[in-house]
Formats: C-alpha cells, sequence, structure tokens
C-alpha cells in the first residue's frame, strides 16, 4: 500500500470531514497549548493491536494542567492475553465498565481539537488512533506531532558527539530527574512525558 505524504493525506482527510463538528481540527493551531498523549494496547504491531486505555494531559507554557485530563478505559477486546497483560498489567475485570471504541474516539478529537500531540514515540499512538478513526470519521488526526525522543536528543546531542545517545524512556526519566508516575498507565505516561517535555523546554539543560 503506497504511504500518501502527509500534506498529501491531510488535504485529502480535510475534503472527507462529514461532520462540520471536526472542520476546525484542520485549521493551524494559533494557541500556546500541546496536549500529551498515550495509548496502552495488547500489541506493538499497529495492525494486530487493540486499544486498552488512552491518557492525556495538556501543558500550557510552564504548567502541566492536570486538572485538564483524559483517561479512559475501552471494553475488553478479544486479543487481551496472558502475556500482554504482563506489560501493562490491565486485566478484563479492570475494563469490565470500559467504553466503546466510538465514544472513546469522540471523547480524543474533543479534548485535542487541532492542538500539538506530545508522546514518547507518539507516531505509534497517532497510528493506533487513526487505524480506527479512518473507518468510522473517514479521516486520522492531522494535529503536529511532538516527539520527546526527539526533543531530549536536540538538547543533549551536543555532548555526545561521536557516540550514541541512550533514548530510552526510563533513561530520559533518569536524566531529567523526573519521578516515574504510574508507569505502563496510559494517563500516567502522559503525564510523565508532559512533565519530561516542560524541564526539557523551560528547565535547565540535562546533564
Amino acid at each position: 500500500m503506497m504511504i500518501l505524504p502527509r500534506a498529501i493525506r491531510k488535504f485529502k482527510d480535510k475534503r472527507a470531514v462529514k461532520d462540520p463538528r471536526w472542520a476546525s481540527l484542520f485549521d493551524k493551531y494559533e494557541g500556546d497549548e500541546v496536549v500529551s498523549l498515550d495509548c496502552e494496547t495488547t500489541s506493538l504491531d499497529v495492525g494486530e493491536a487493540s486499544i486498552l486505555s488512552i491518557g492525556a494531559v495538556k501543558i500550557k507554557g510552564k504548567r502541566v494542567k492536570t486538572s485538564e485530563r483524559l483517561d479512559i478505559k475501552l471494553k475488553p477486546p478479544a486479543d487481551l492475553t496472558a502475556e500482554s497483560i504482563k506489560i501493562h498489567k490491565i486485566r478484563a475485570a479492570d475494563l469490565a465498565d470500559g467504553v466503546s471504541i466510538e465514544e472513546a474516539l469522540e471523547q480524543v478529537l474533543e479534548f485535542v481539537g487541532n492542538r500539538p500531540i506530545l508522546g514518547y514515540y507518539v507516531n505509534y499512538d497517532i497510528r493506533m488512533l487513526d487505524k480506527f478513526l479512518r473507518p468510522t470519521y473517514g479521516f486520522g488526526l492531522p494535529n503536529k506531532a511532538i516527539e520527546l525522543s526527539h526533543v531530549y536528543h536536540d538538547i543533549i546531542k551536543w555532548r555526545h558527539v561521536g557516540g550514541d545517545v541512550d533514548l530510552r524512556f526510563d533513561t530520559i526519566a533518569d536524566k531529567l530527574n523526573m519521578p516515574m508516575i504510574q508507569r505502563h498507565t496510559a494517563l500516567g505516561d502522559a503525564i510523565s512525558v508532559a512533565l519530561m517535555y516542560v524541564r526539557l523546554k523551560h528547565g535547565d539543560t540535562p546533564l
């Protein structure tokens, strides 16, 4: 399958919008907020994975607005296996009150709007959401994506000329002296990424 350049795909997606509620998603963002977003899934293979939970929190300047957040659990999917539970610790019983994927997508679109989306391996999360958005709405997320590991790398790469930079999540958190908040939960990871981003953008340069 041919992968369209992002600009062309965004143009085609904008024309595909049928519901006027979502037309503004394609407007250029003029504000000063970013949304840190994370999905917990049954697999790292986008084609095979189901979404278990979605967490998101807004960032405004130096402030992580934890009062403005999403913490969505979805109905347990058929592919929730013992192996995937070992990673994210989410059992079917934990999802007993989960919402449908359609309801979850609507909450995400309303919460994120056209703000930039921040994450760790953010393109994976966007691709996972797009996998379900396209059949439901006819378009994918058009938002600008901000990859935390790239922000970190660009700031500290001058200390590692000629060498590799360790971009693992736990390493970045340790270098930034940031606590891990409910690791491997969607909201916990979204808040942790938000705090690391604020530190990188507004704090002292990490060692």
